[in-house]
């Protein structure tokens, strides 16, 4: 009798064990906290699942004047299925503290959001937001003396290959910038 329950709850203990395994677990890990610090993290839910930069906090984060205007912009590596890049930038606009920015197209005094998409090892296509699919961008810290850029954002994006919106969600960024 104890040989066939211990049997049962082994049987029972193996299944919920298997069950709970997959090959996306990263894809569900908690995204890592808003801080204004200056901490090198980037990350958002693509869909649902977790994104998070895997570049160990080192991407890529500017604010440069050029050519009369401002240039900000950021980007984040990570893999969703086939989406692989979030693009955050201001077309010669200057971004301030406490302020929320519209994402739209890329053109001179606005701001945007990107994406690249890579379903095979052959092809990649980058699509930004536009007057159909768009966001929201808010800087929570802007620092110049310090160099440090923290914020927040969300967006909708056309997967050029499927035609499906992806849904970028719960964004957030906490990084050093170089000017």
């Amino acid at each position: 009798m104890i040989t066939r329950m211990f049997k049962s709850f082994f049987i029972s203990l193996l299944c919920i064990v298997l069950v709970g395994c997959s090959n996306d677990d990263d894809n569900n890990q908690s995204l890592p906290p808003e801080t204004q610090i200056g901490a090198g993290t980037f990350a958002c839910k693509v869909n649902g699942k977790s994104f998070i930069d895997t570049s160990g906090g080192y991407f890529n984060c500017y604010y440069q004047y050029i050519d009369g205007g401002y240039y900000f912009g950021i980007q984040g590596d990570d893999r969703v299925g086939s989406f692989i890049s979030v693009n955050i930038g201001t077309e010669k606009k200057e971004i301030k503290e406490n302020e929320t920015y519209k994402l739209m197209d890329i053109v001179p005094n606005n701001a945007w959001a990107g994406s690249s998409f890579n379903p095979n090892s052959t092809s990649q296509i980058f699509t930004t937001t536009n007057s159909k699919y768009t966001g929201e961008l808010y800087i929570s810290k802007f620092d110049l003396v310090n160099n440090i850029v923290s914020g927040t954002f969300w967006y909708d994006i056309e997967n050029p290959y499927t035609g499906e919106i992806v849904e970028i969600r719960e964004g957030r960024f906490d990084t050093l910038f170089t000017q």
